[in-house]
């Protein structure tokens, strides 16, 4: 890490709200709760799961009482699509916004002024805890439009008070040149992009350490503590992580503080269980499982219990930055894009950690599964640096074995592993496809 960044921040944006002592805390999300079912009642879908289980505000005495009440699951929004989930009169909408679709069919998302303004000060707490000050200048590659990401950031930078260049998404030597006519601090944009600006801007002939970005915010997609050293060292920045989905606000559900410890989730906003996917029982802090997510103070389309479908562990204790909110770990995967392979249970981001593992591998690599019999295979493309790109055979064999090694130390699978040049696998603006399961079409 260079001296451009300062590694011991310690910002808060809303000191009296972030840093709540858990007792009030969890005070204040019983009394939202409460306040939340009463809202529920405008939602058909709500009102009658609620009268099924005779449920409703007055049954609910303390936070545990929450796992007396429905689950709601992304199937549930999309059999009321597009908006069966309002709470709120259709005139009172300030925008609609939808999810990318790739897991399925999108799914709208509602807002009020009073969502929006809420929205905006939840990204504006996780980026003042990630360096963002208001003299700085912040370019933004995330897609602008139905996605909630651009938009989202876009406006919690504004509240901050930082200067904002809309770059959008796309288009990486614009993005490069902007930078380095503009110098804005603090880049915005997937982990997988930051490495594509980063390989573009070595292809024109500048070093991505030269480019003028100290601070990176980085989410839309699953990324591995080895990435987050990999775009450290190739950009000269820091790096922090945040989490949010669309189904619950966008970007702002949670966000890291220069401890780097973990994503502090927004408690006083959102009430955050872990649950076993199975059971749906809770799992003891620290143990992985499912996120399932109550919005507290959304108005249009306040959500109870929804599946994330995201695997990752919660810790409550305090913060050395003041925080007092429970911190989630970086998500390790999800329950539906985690791979059976032959009865053992694999997520894409062990992949990723196993390669990065390996010294001359790059975060760009491609998963292919297949079963051209009855057994499933596992082809691991992953690129190579140019430097260690060989034609001695025996250098390459060496480089194969070592990672085949590290996937099946890792994952506990073997893999074919296929070594490509540099810049073979495709890059993507948005969301990075790691995984190709080409299963079904054997069946």
């Amino acid at each position: 890490m260079s001296e451009r960044t300062d590694r011991h921040l310690s910002r808060i944006w809303e000191p009296e709200t972030e840093t709540l002592p858990r007792q009030p805390l969890e005070a204040l999300q019983l009394e939202r709760l409460r306040a939340l079912l009463d809202r529920l009642a405008r939602v058909p879908f709500y009102r009658e799961h609620l009268a099924a289980r005779s449920v409703g505000a007055q049954s609910i005495r303390t936070l545990a009482d929450i796992q007396r009440l429905p689950i709601t699951t992304k199937d549930d929004l999309r059999l009321h699509h597009p908006l069966g989930f309002l709470a709120v009169p259709r005139h009172a909408l300030a925008r609609i916004h939808g999810s990318t679709g790739t897991t399925g069919r999108p799914t709208f998302v509602a807002y009020t002024a009073r969502d929006l303004d809420i929205w905006s000060n939840l990204c504006a707490r996780f980026l003042v805890a990630g360096g963002l000050r208001p003299e700085h200048t912040a370019q933004i590659a995330f897609g602008y439009g139905l996605f909630t990401g651009g938009f989202g950031l876009h406006y919690g930078i504004e509240r901050v008070g930082a200067a904002i260049i809309p770059a959008a998404a796309g288009n990486t030597r614009r993005q490069i040149e902007i930078m380095r006519d503009l110098d804005p601090e603090v880049l915005i944009c997937t982990p997988s992009y930051a490495l594509t600006i980063a390989d573009g801007a070595r292809e024109i002939g500048i070093d991505p350490r030269a480019l003028p970005i100290r601070y990176g915010h980085f989410g839309g997609e699953p990324w591995t503590e080895d990435m987050r050293r990999e775009i450290e060292d190739q950009l000269d920045i820091q790096a922090f992580n945040n989490y949010g989905l669309s189904e619950i606000i966008g970007p702002g559900v949670s966000g890291e503080c220069a401890e780097r410890t973990g994503m502090h989730i927004q408690e006083d906003h959102f009430l955050v269980e872990c649950l076993d996917p199975e059971t749906l029982t809770p799992v003891p802090d620290g143990e992985p499982g499912e996120l399932v997510i109550t919005t507290l103070t959304r108005e249009a389309m306040p959500l109870l219990r929804y599946r994330t479908r995201d695997i990752a562990r919660l810790d409550r204790e305090p913060c050395a930055c003041g925080r007092h909110t429970a911190r989630m770990s970086r998500v390790t995967g999800r329950t539906d894009d985690m791979l059976i392979i032959r009865g053992v249970n694999v997520f894409p981001s062990q992949i990723e950690e196993a390669l990065l593992r390996v010294e001359g591998t790059t975060p760009h690599y491609q998963i292919e599964v297949t079963r051209p019999g009855t057994l499933d295979e596992v082809h691991v493309k992953v690129e190579i640096r140019p430097e260690l790109f060989s034609d001695r055979m025996d250098q390459m064999q060496a480089l194969h074995e070592r990672i085949a090694r590290e996937i099946h130390t890792v994952a506990g699978i073997r893999a074919h592993v296929h070594l490509v040049e540099p810049r073979h696998i495709e890059r993507f603006v948005g969301k990075a496809k790691r995984v190709l399961d080409r299963r079904a079409r054997a069946d």
